[in-house]
């Protein structure tokens, strides 16, 4: 049996030059919990602790807010999870990496204050972003209730991300988002489709002005929206979600039907995927799927 978690999408924009205020962070977290008491994961959009102004270069900024994720900033942020007994997703941060690189990354904390996550952006939007490419699949668990994935805005445009973390386990996927162009009416489509198509939750949560356009979404695994944000300022978005639900749609079917877990039949050749030089193996795509 698992219980249902209660998620809380701050949709809000980015903290400018946090660094240089490693306090008010902390005190809107604060703020935020004490309205939502019953949240248990908390998530910021892209690069909420690392934003730039309009003007100002984003290399720079990128530069200079860079740090490992066990300096100052992750310190902070674990003991901010530990104080408040809370599941934290501060956003994406700049991760300067052990290689030198700079990694557009989102770490994860849980009540204990743990870091029991940490992923790489694989999918940055080139050209206009220029931190390195992460080059793995991120899940953790969260005992009692689940397996949630993790994404990071433009990686919901490569179906083969949302697979993989769905193949993995991944009852819920959070996509954090900054984005502030038109084609956000095209994303929410995409949680959708990414919902409908991996039979798992989907919250896509995006930055609000100037740093986005809002409209951050939950999505259920039959592509049902939950919930919906607006495109104004800061708004706080929140959810209870069963993650059992999507194991039972990937078992039952959507609607009761479709069942995108199981097209093979026993004893069928492997799928070559000329794009990939690689195969789907019938054994090994269902072996993926946690019952």
């Amino acid at each position: 049996m698992t219980t249902p978690l209660s998620i809380g999408l701050v949709q809000t924009a980015a903290r400018h030059h946090a660094a240089d205020d490693p306090d008010a962070f902390a005190a809107d977290v604060r703020r935020v919990t004490a309205a939502h008491p019953g949240v248990r994961l908390l998530a910021y959009p892209e690069l909420h602790l690392c934003g730039h102004r309009p003007g100002e270069d984003p290399v720079t900024v990128m530069t200079a807010a860079a740090q490992p994720l066990d300096g100052p900033r992750g310190t902070r942020l674990a003991a901010l999870a530990r104080e408040l007994g809370i599941w934290l997703v501060p956003g994406s941060v700049y991760e300067r990496g052990a290689d030198g690189r700079i990694y557009n990354t989102a770490p994860v904390y849980s009540p204990t204050g743990e870091r029991v996550a940490e992923y790489r952006k694989i999918f940055p939007w080139r050209p206009h972003e220029t931190t390195a490419s992460g080059g793995s699949f991120v899940v953790f668990d969260m005992a009692d209730h689940g397996r949630v994935g993790l994404t990071i805005c433009y990686d919901a445009w490569f179906p083969e991300t949302t697979r993989h973390l769905a193949w993995q386990g991944a009852d819920l996927v959070l996509n954090l988002v900054r984005t502030p162009t038109v084609d956000r009416a095209q994303e929410v489509v995409l949680a959708q489709a990414n919902a409908i198509v991996n039979q798992v939750f989907m919250a896509s949560l995006n930055a609000a002005a100037p740093d986005g356009v809002g409209r951050s979404v939950v999505v259920d695994p039959e592509g049902h929206v939950r919930a919906e944000a607006g495109p104004g300022p800061q708004e706080v978005l929140t959810d209870v979600l069963d993650l059992a639900e999507a194991r039972r749609v990937r078992t039952r079917g959507t609607a009761g039907l479709t069942r995108v877990w199981d097209p093979f039949e026993d004893g069928q050749q492997p799928l070559e995927l000329p794009l990939y030089a690689g195969r789907i193996d019938p054994e090994r795509w269902r072996r993926g799927v946690r019952p």
